[in-house]
């Protein structure tokens, strides 16, 4: 998860050919009038193989597109449908972004390493633009930075801000302030396949394809074998859907825990490696509220806090729905039947983590979960102050969660002065505007700079979350 990533050497694999004539469509990039530097992730260039790059060759791949040596010889726009607020969709696709290039790390325990992709947005047009102008603001640019970094940070499996190149256009936008600055970004990211990318292919009733696309991502994401009581559990889609069920448990456990709102799990926004990804409205939460929203335009609360892992749940129900085509409908039920057992172990795995704190075993982790929530809202604290007061069991209090607090064993070491702070980073909204004003009016990027340092750091104290027990990686 947030482990400190190694460096490697760079191994170009653009696995996405064997199946980008129905996929996707070939595009080219943007012409920009400025390239600026503003953001380069040498942290996780080094795995792949690109930190030796130098600023003018950083931007000549990830500003003007010019392929990577041994990679795509042109971008790739994805195709794919989708339910936006449950509405389906059909017309959507890569509208300002695509994929670029696709290489291995030398993660440990995956044979050969993990696939890899690098993701635009704000790259131009595509066949998908409808009527947008494929653009992204500066400010969405540095949103995503500090998104990715926090949640990085808290253990959760999510895509990478690899680049952030400022392009010179004054872009007009309806809910913020306009002209704006604009900027292209890329991501680093296990992948671009999507929940929405079986839909297309259910929806046009290209079953050859949905079979093949099933092959490709059993090949490329390899994941633990379902239970040997599952029915169907040597069939490909049967596989699948049990492999992508257990990650979507962890991602909507892993937001949860982390206090963060994504604000629109559509799904067209849900990756099959259970990977987090495509930041838009997100919010951390000030207080720990299951009705918060993130997005002005939610009217409903459809992706409200406490709503995500249901939501995360529904749009598995949209994966297996595409799947019927391939197998019978009862073996995809059983593994939809399974995400709420695996949504709750890895709640209480991930939050006795956070705490810093020994499991005591499912029954009394949950209810130290249920008191520790209650206890933020009684108390109004934010989640962020309220693990960093009681990491590794110190401060319990006198209330119902202090009182089950002193029945664990501290599991992790709060003598760094790290913990004798007030108050650790976060990136409430009041933050992240006042990082963005500095840079906006000042161009100060310093206060990025020492959000993300000090964001990081965080991370190396809570050390990589825990993985779920059981669940070794095969390749299919």
């Amino acid at each position: 998860m947030n482990s400190e990533p190694q460096a490697d050497a760079y191994h170009p694999d653009p696995r996405i050919e064997t199946i980008a004539e129905w996929i996707g469509d070939a595009v080219h990039a943007a012409r920009f009038p400025r390239h600026e530097l503003r953001w380069r992730n040498d942290r996780w260039a080094a795995p792949v193989g690109l930190a030796p790059l130098d600023d003018a060759e950083w931007i000549t791949h990830f500003g003007r597109f010019e392929p990577l040596p041994g990679n795509l010889p042109q971008p790739l726009a994805l195709r794919y449908h989708g339910h936006q607020f449950r509405h389906y969709n059909p017309d959507l696709g890569d509208g300002r972004g695509f994929l670029f290039a696709q290489m291995r790390d030398s993660a440990p325990g995956i044979e050969g390493g993990r696939l890899l992709d690098l993701g635009t947005k704000g790259s131009g047009q595509t066949p998908w633009s409808r009527a947008g102008d494929g653009r992204l603001t500066l400010k969405g640019a540095v949103r995503e930075i500090l998104a990715t970094e926090m949640l990085e940070a808290l253990g959760v499996y999510t895509s990478k801000t690899f680049s952030v190149i400022e392009t010179g256009e004054d872009l007009q936008r309806g809910d913020e302030p306009s002209p704006t600055r604009s900027a292209v970004m890329v991501r680093l990211s296990h992948g671009h396949i999507r929940i929405g990318t079986f839909q297309r292919l259910y929806a046009l009733e290209e079953t050859e394809h949905m079979a093949a696309l099933v092959a490709y991502c059993l090949e490329n994401y390899p994941g633990a074998l379902p239970p040997e009581d599952a029915p169907g559990r040597d069939e490909p889609a049967v596989i699948l859907l049990h492999q992508v069920v257990e990650r979507m448990a962890d991602l909507a456990a892993s937001w949860m825990v982390a206090g963060f709102v994504h604000g629109v799990l559509n799904t067209d926004n849900m990756n099959i490696s259970g990977e987090s990804f495509d930041y838009g409205p997100w919010r951390w939460l000030p207080n720990w509220d299951p009705r918060f929203t993130a997005a002005y335009f939610d009217h409903s609360g459809l992706y409200a806090f406490g709503r995500q892992p249901e939501a995360v749940l529904w749009n598995c129900s949209q994966l297996a729905t595409s799947l019927r085509v391939l197998t019978e409908t009862a073996p995809l039920v059983a593994a939809l039947d399974r995400f709420g057992p695996l949504y709750q172990a890895a709640m209480c795995r991930r939050f006795v983590w956070r705490l810093g704190v020994q499991s005591r075993g499912i029954e009394a982790d949950s209810a130290l979960i249920q008191a520790a929530e209650k206890a933020m809202v009684e108390s109004g604290e934010a989640p962020e102050q309220f693990f960093f007061n009681h990491r590794a069991a110190r401060n319990p209090g006198e209330n119902e969660f202090g009182a089950l607090l002193r029945g664990y064993q501290p599991a992790a070491d709060v003598s760094d002065a790290f913990w004798r702070q007030d108050a650790p980073p976060g990136v409430l909204i009041d933050e992240v505007e006042r990082i963005w004003a500095a840079i906006d009016t000042q161009d100060d990027w310093s206060e990025l700079a020492a959000k993300v340092a000090a964001i990081r750091e965080l991370g190396r104290q809570l050390g990589p979350a825990p993985e779920p027990a059981g669940q070794p990686v095969v390749v299919a």
